[in-house]
């Protein structure tokens, strides 16, 4: 008997042992992606040919504990490696796991390569040469909590290449994915009539093809790591093989189930159709152009699995949520009776069905984590007709029973704020702050896109819960709003620190212009947590506007210049506008050259804010400023927290005001306190601007922001 182990992905192991234990495996033991097992030479050539699941097969040589690099480089040597493989074959050392003295996969490898050669010299025979990439003789090492196991890869290159795939479609589906699918949606053990709607390249009709016709996945591979292995028994591997291809020929002859596939992509269908012929099954399997949400189901009743299409972070599934939504509508209408099971890697686009789950697992793509749901559709006789004449991806969800309570505010809130924005000649503006605890988010209309921001939730409300609001939210928004799906924008905002409160987020771009009273500014929906335009600060703009006629103006912490444009646009003689953000700043010069403002009265800065206001000499009527809540970033020499330090600010700032001049100064931070104590022993007159800078679509969060006008007393 030899030790065997059988790798595959993490979520794969239960129904791997199950299969094993199947095919005649002993000693099966589960552990972390793989399954030990005992196993003949015989059985363990027939569970390489015949694993449906398992990714490699690798016969063990040595396992022992390992603490240290000269303990790794012992257990290797050990092994009589010359028995194994000739000096004349290319080697390769494949090693996983890391821990320990184990820094890099790399080390790993090195020390067992060191150990391999030296074992053939100590033998008195020439060195195996080391080949990377298409060894003949791969070796196999595995370190995991101080143990290591070192063996040969029994089945070569991994297992998933079933040698039939011509190509793929643009997110192929492993085969042996697919068929871990099979098995633990129970198809392997109840053969039923299979249809896959989302089929691509057809690799789940394919491989239940292969199962149903009882054809070994591995039969059409080319080749196998036991070739080159020096103890292989080629005689009772042929005889292997050919007792494969005679199942396969019988399966074939018996073969009566039906499995059906389609797809929106004719390119696709065209793949699978090549790939079914390559796996010799093409006869088994009906191939279709259609669209899921349009598909009646092929066959009175049977089981459905697939591999739904997603998208990578949830910002660019809001479109998907849609789809999700109407095709559980469709299957409701139209699979009674039936057995789903559906793949993604999104949970919330599998929440978005709105259908109850029979069990829900956890299998792994890659690395990517999926959830893999299991649904049992009512009978037949509950079938109902449509309410839809036409179902498609641009069909009206209908939102009846999806976050009632929050299409409730939305609605309200549109009613109120549509009609005012068009009146205030604005057209970006916040329709919904946190009104409802249930749904904790913040959104935002520009133009024709939303940006929903979602806060972070408390520790006590499991992650499942908010990911289920979050998409009842995006499913709902588009008909709500009239916003498509795609131009919806979402982002995650919680408390941040230092130079983390204006983290860039990703390299994608969402550019628009927007109109605030008789100003331009651009903005960047997806790139910045925020925008390039504080929506909250759109009265506190107007004011510094209004105030600067025949002023020199100074605008500091300035961000993108918004308020410098209006400054400009309201007659200012002069404008310096101080950021520490270069790119803040070039951002603010195309603010202004989108209002056609330029001159060399218009200064752009960049620089410390604070530092800039204790060396600066000149003299300012009007000054705004919008200091952050707290920073100590790398380019300030100390830091700075708004209300420990307002009062050593102002003072410094009123050295820079003119005699008649006055100070807009404005904060984000809640329950902010002004000394005004402090600030009338030094002469400084303050008046609080909340009540005339707090805008309509910020009512309902009064705390937002506070706003002061600061005069010489």
């Amino acid at each position: 008997m030899f030790e065997f182990f059988a790798a595959a992905p993490r979520g794969f192991e239960y129904s791997l042992a199950q299969e094993l234990d199947k095919l005649g495996a002993s000693d099966i033991k589960e552990s972390v992606a793989g399954v030990y097992f005992s196993a003949s030479l015989e059985l363990g050539y027939r569970i390489t040919l015949w694993s449906r699941l398992a990714s490699r097969i690798v016969l063990l040589l040595q396992k022992a504990s390992c603490t240290t690099p000269d303990e790794l480089y012992d257990t290797a040597y050990c092994i009589d490696w010359p028995s194994h493989f000739s000096n004349k074959s290319t080697f390769s050392i494949d090693f996983h796991g890391t821990g320990g003295f184990i820094k890099n996969t790399q080390f790993g490898a090195l020390k067992i390569k060191d150990a391999v050669v030296d074992r053939f010299r100590d033998d008195g025979e020439a060195r195996p040469n080391v080949e990377r990439s298409e060894a003949e003789f791969r070796i196999d090492a595995h370190f995991r909590k101080g143990t290591i196991s070192i063996g040969i890869n029994f089945s070569g290159p991994g297992l998933h290449q079933r040698g039939y795939r011509s190509d793929t479609g643009s997110a192929p589906l492993k085969e042996n994915l697919a068929a871990n699918m099979l098995a633990r949606s129970g198809w392997i053990e109840q053969q039923t009539d299979l249809f896959d709607p989302f089929c691509g390249s057809g690799t789940i009709l394919i491989e239940a093809a292969m199962v149903a016709a009882d054809i070994a996945p591995a039969l059409h591979r080319q080749s196998f790591g036991f070739e080159k292995w020096r103890r292989h028994n080629s005689e009772l591997w042929d005889s292997i093989l050919q007792e494969a291809e005679a199942r396969a020929s019988l399966g074939k002859s018996r073969c009566e189930i039906k499995l059906f596939g389609s797809d929106i992509d004719p390119r696709v269908v065209n793949i699978a159709k090549q790939n079914a012929k390559n796996a010799d099954v093409a006869q088994f399997i009906d191939f279709e152009i259609a669209d899921a949400l349009a598909m009646n189901p092929p066959f009175e009743t049977g089981t459905l699995v697939s591999n739904p299409p997603y998208g990578e972070r949830l910002g660019k599934v809001t479109g998907l949520l849609q789809l999700y939504y109407k095709l559980g509508e469709h299957f409701k209408f139209t699979f009674g009776g039936w057995k789903l099971a559906l793949l993604c890697s999104e949970i919330e686009l599998l929440s978005a069905l709105k259908l109850k789950a029979d069990r829900q697992l956890k299998m792994f793509n890659g690395a990517m984590e999926c959830g893999f749901n299991l649904y049992t559709m009512h009978a037949t006789s509950t079938r109902r007709e449509r309410t839809e004449t036409k179902v498609n991806d641009t069909a009206e969800v209908s939102i009846a029973n999806v976050a009632p309570d929050f299409c409730n505010r939305i609605k309200k809130n549109l009613k109120q704020l549509n009609k005012w924005a068009k009146k205030e000649g604005i057209d970006s503006y916040r329709i919904y702050d946190a009104d409802l605890p249930d749904y904790n988010v913040a959104i935002d209309k520009y133009l024709n896109h939303l940006v929903v921001q979602e806060y972070a939730a408390p520790i006590e409300i499991p992650e499942s819960v908010t990911k289920r609001r979050i998409s009842d939210i995006l499913l709902v928004l588009p008909q709500l709003t009239d916003v498509a799906p795609n131009n919806i924008v979402v982002k995650t905002r919680s408390r941040q620190k230092g130079s983390n409160q204006y983290q860039k987020r990703n390299q994608d771009k969402v550019e628009l212009i927007t109109t605030e009273y008789n100003a331009k500014f651009k903005l960047n929906l997806s790139g910045y947590l925020d925008t390039g335009l504080f929506l909250d600060h759109r009265l506190t703009r107007r004011l510094v506007g209004d105030k600067s006629k025949n002023r020199h103006v100074l605008n500091l912490f300035a961000y993108t210049g918004t308020a410098s444009v209006h400054a400009a646009l309201g007659g200012a003689k002069s404008v310096t506008t101080v950021d520490m953000s270069h790119t803040y700043l070039l951002w603010a010069e195309e603010n202004f050259k989108l209002n056609g403002i330029y001159g060399n009265q218009y200064h752009f800065e960049q620089a410390d804010c604070l530092q800039w206001i204790k060396e600066s000499e000149e003299q300012f009527d009007l000054i705004f400023i919008d200091p952050p809540t707290f920073s100590n970033s790398k380019r300030m020499e100390d830091s700075f927290e708004v209300e420990r330090d307002h009062v050593e600010l102002l003072t410094d700032l009123m050295k820079l005001l003119m005699p008649d001049g006055e100070i807009i100064f404005s904060n984000n931070k809640r329950k902010f306190k002004m000394d005004i104590e402090a600030l009338a022993k030094i002469g400084i007159k303050v008046e609080n601007l909340d009540a005339k800078t707090l805008p309509l679509d910020y009512k309902r969060n009064p705390q937002i922001h506070n706003t002061w006008l600061l005069t010489h007393g």
